[in-house]
């Protein structure tokens, strides 16, 4: 079906920093091929991976260096020579993990056991904010759009200062809310009049008009409203951008998903998923009133649901997919012709990752391509019935079960053809996560390549592992040392 190409302002890619950060050179890649895929910009969440001075150089991550201040600067040249803007997105409210983690910081939560919500009674943290605003504003000179987050602010209203504050008659969470982001909002614009302020809409999804309308945040900022679902209700989202737009907010921002929206745990994308909702933004920027001002479309890629959970997909095996989503909105449709297009572009056989044929080509089309090919390749064998569900197999159920174990009385015959195969399925897998492992160091930190590895690979190796030194000790029970396998005599 054939809709209107999406019909005004920016689309930016959005570049999660919070997990799998990029080495410089491959990122510089990465913003080449996005400006030749048809964005104009990018919305950097750096989190940990800002250069942090000073008090707040406590925020800076550990497992692997921050970028420099040189290379945030050459970054935002790298994108203004490719003529993409380059929009920073500072969280100010919720999801404040990679700050309320650190033990000094500990009082500024909401409550103690969520460390994403920032408790909005306290001046330090009004202050904390506004010196990471600060800093990242000044480093990034001729900015001209901030994004503020202030998305999922979790249990807002349950810590001891807000629930006095809500007894006051008249008080609510929303008012809570509203009131933290007017005043950051306000001290933004005092400071940066020039700055152009978007915020995530969720937590304003249920407010009526009239609570947005006396809000005070009419004239301050622009509301993104997010929906990465394939499914997504057309008929929701506009009545929603029309209710933001009649209480006084018209300049409004959609946000889409091209990776890291399927499962907390996905690593291989799925492109006709995200194609699907772009396809679904398009109806709804073609249904909204002229007086809804959309500036633009994010094209979201989540590296991770917050910065304590795990790794999503990681950039390589999604670029298929962004460039399918990217064609998608500039042309108004997805068809046949737009998938060769596609594959033209990237030099690649299919747009869905799992489906690249193999080639020896260069990756001058498609930086990371081979990463992505080994982690299709190793998926499928982690997620392979034989590797994933060994301890279910007949032989293992009928001959090596706890209960065996546990005694060391096995049948040595069938126990040794178990180990033979659990071995040679061991030696597989290392052999692939070796080339994983090379590849992926190549293109981003160490620490990358072992939290990928520990989250992926571990869990499906240890049982493995554990079959194959239980079977060890049994046979030892069981049989003369001169007629032990070489892998078990001691």
């Amino acid at each position: 079906m054939k809709f209107s190409p999406w019909p005004q302002g920016q689309k930016l890619v959005h570049l999660d920093l919070k997990g799998a950060p990029p080495r410089i050179e491959y990122l510089h890649k990465l913003i080449d091929l996005f400006s030749r895929l048809g964005a104009d910009g990018l919305l950097v969440e750096y989190e940990d991976m800002f250069p942090y001075e000073g008090e707040l150089s406590l925020l800076q991550a550990t497992a692997h260096p921050a970028y420099s201040r040189e290379e945030v600067l050459c970054i935002q040249d790298v994108a203004r020579s490719r003529g993409l803007e380059v929009i920073p997105l500072v969280q100010t409210f919720g999801h404040m993990e990679f700050v309320l983690k650190h033990k000094s910081l500990w009082g500024l939560r909401e409550v103690g056991h969520c460390l994403g919500t920032l408790n909005p009674h306290k001046e330090q943290s009004v202050s904390l904010v506004m010196e990471m605003l600060r800093q990242v504003v000044e480093l990034h000179p001729g900015l001209h759009t901030l994004h503020i987050g202030a998305d999922e602010v979790y249990l807002l209203g349950e810590g001891e200062e807000s629930k006095h504050w809500l007894a006051s008659s008249g008080h609510t969470v929303e008012q809570l809310f509203l009131s933290h982001v007017t005043r950051v909002a306000k001290a933004i614009k005092e400071m940066w009049p020039q700055l152009n302020i978007v915020m995530w809409d969720d937590m304003m999804r249920e407010m009526s008009h009239d609570t947005l309308k006396a809000s005070g945040l009419v004239g301050l900022v622009q509301p993104m409203l997010w929906d990465y679902n394939p499914d997504l209700d057309v008929d929701k989202a506009v009545s929603l951008l029309e209710k933001y737009c009649h209480a006084g907010l018209p300049d409004l921002w959609a946000a889409s998903s091209f990776k890291g929206s399927t499962s907390v745990h996905t690593s291989v994308t799925s492109t006709q998923r995200h194609v699907d909702n772009h396809l679904q933004w398009l109806k709804v920027a073609a249904a909204v009133s002229p007086g809804v001002r959309l500036q633009g479309i994010a094209l979201t890629g989540w590296q991770k649901y917050d910065h304590l959970s795990v790794l999503c997909e990681l950039m390589p095996v999604a670029l298929p997919s962004l460039a399918a989503c990217l064609k998608a909105i500039n042309h108004g449709q997805f068809n046949p012709e737009d998938h060769i297009k596609v594959m033209e572009s990237l030099g690649i056989s299919s747009v869905e990752v799992e489906a690249m044929e193999r080639t020896s080509e260069g990756e001058s089309l498609f930086p990371g391509r081979k990463l992505a090919e080994l982690i299709v390749d190793l998926t499928s064998l982690l997620n392979s019935e034989d590797l994933r569900y060994y301890e279910n197999s007949m032989v293992v159920r009928g001959w090596l079960t706890p209960y065996h174990r546990q005694r060391k009385i096995v049948n040595p015959l069938m126990t040794m053809q178990i180990q033979s195969h659990a071995t040679m399925l061991l030696t597989l897998l290392k052999q692939k996560v070796e080339a994983v492992r090379e590849e992926m160091l190549r293109l981003y930190p160490d620490s990358t390549a072992q939290e990928w590895i520990g989250q992926h690979v571990e869990p499906v190796v240890a049982p493995l592992q554990r079959i194959t030194q239980d079977i060890g000790e049994c046979l030892l029970e069981m049989m003369p040392q001169t007629c032990l396998p070489s892998s078990v005599q001691q």
